[in-house]
Formats: structure tokens, sequence, C-alpha cells
């Protein structure tokens, strides 16, 4: 994966080939699955070791650490996984990620709390995410509409349930009118 990551730097290829080169850290080539496990986290730790030499600003070095949250957090290492998603979104901060970015790296940080058992971080977390996107983007936007979902998940999964009701009633009738009814997260909705 370095190999190919590298090509595509000093062929200059599009966004798309440097993609497709860098999920080499997380997708199988051959059956296109993600990887799981401790096979993702020990890519993780590869994909980590390969590029935490670069500067902190390489766009490389500060994905890799995404990987390397995502591959432990996939081995159900959470508390191992909390510190790199903590200092990834710490970074992103610190070098003026654009607040969509900082949105995603939240959003996956408020997962990893949920799921290390620390449920007020995951509420508190979601909700500034939530309203980060309510803000960013308005109540018709569909990352509006996912992040209303995780947050109402997370409200659910702490039994919150009026507040995730509540919070539901409101958001099913846009997600219906602006996404449709057959839409994944539409259906995701009416699940949760």
């Amino acid at each position: 994966a370095k190999i190919l990551v590298a090509e595509g730097e000093e062929n200059n290829l599009g966004l798309s080939a440097l993609n497709d080169r860098w999920a080499r850290w997380d997708t199988c080539s051959l059956c296109k699955q993600m990887y799981y496990g401790v096979v993702y986290c020990a890519l993780g730790w590869a994909c980590w070791k390969t590029y935490v030499g670069r500067p902190e600003t390489d766009r490389y070095r500060r994905t890799a650490m995404g990987v390397l949250g995502n591959g432990l957090e996939f081995a159900e290492r959470n508390d191992e996984a909390l510190p790199i998603k903590e200092a990834e979104l710490s970074m992103e901060r610190r070098l003026g990620a654009s607040e969509d970015s900082i949105l995603v790296v939240q959003g996956n940080l408020a997962n990893t709390y949920a799921k290390a058992g620390r449920s007020e971080d995951a509420v508190c977390t979601s909700r500034d995410v939530y309203l980060g996107h309510l803000k960013l983007y308005g109540e018709e936007n569909e990352k509006t509409l996912r992040a209303t979902n995780n947050y109402a998940s997370i409200l659910v999964d702490l039994r919150h349930f009026k507040e995730a009701q509540s919070l539901m009633r409101k958001t099913i009738p846009v997600a219906r009118r602006v996404l449709e009814e057959s839409n994944e997260t539409t259906l995701r909705m009416r699940w949760t």
C-alpha cells in the first residue's frame, strides 16, 4: 500500500486514483470488503508506522491516524482507540481542518466513546456533531439527517427514550420528504 500511495504521489495521479491506492489499508483488493477485527487493527498499526515520520501537516500522516483509530476500534480495543481519536480531533482543530472534517472526526469519536462505555461523553459529543451539521448544512441535508440518527441511536442506547423520540418525530418527516422513503438513512431512522 505504501508503494502504491507513493507512486500515486510521484505520478501526480488524481484524487480518485490516490483514494483507490489508500483503500488498500482497510479494504481487501480481491473481494472489495473492508477488513475487520485483528486484521484491520494490524493494518492500522502498519499504516501508522508507515506515515508517522512525516510532518504533522501531511495528509497521509493525518489519515493514517484515523486508520489506526478505526483499526483499534474494529478489534474492540476501544480504550486504546480513544486517545488516538482524541489526538486526531485535537490535531485537526489545531491544523485548521474544515468544519466538515472536524465533524466527521468528532462523530467517530462519539461512537468510540459509546463503545468504550463513556456514555455521557458519547451523548455530549454526538449532540455537538448533530448541532454542528444543523448549523453548517441546515435540517434538510443528508449529512445532518445521518448525524441526527446517530445522536438518536446513542440516546436510545442510554435509555433516553423521550428525548430520542422527540428528536425523531420531527426529523423522520424531513427525511421522507428530502431523501424519500426507500433511502438508507430514512430506513435507519425508522429503525432507531
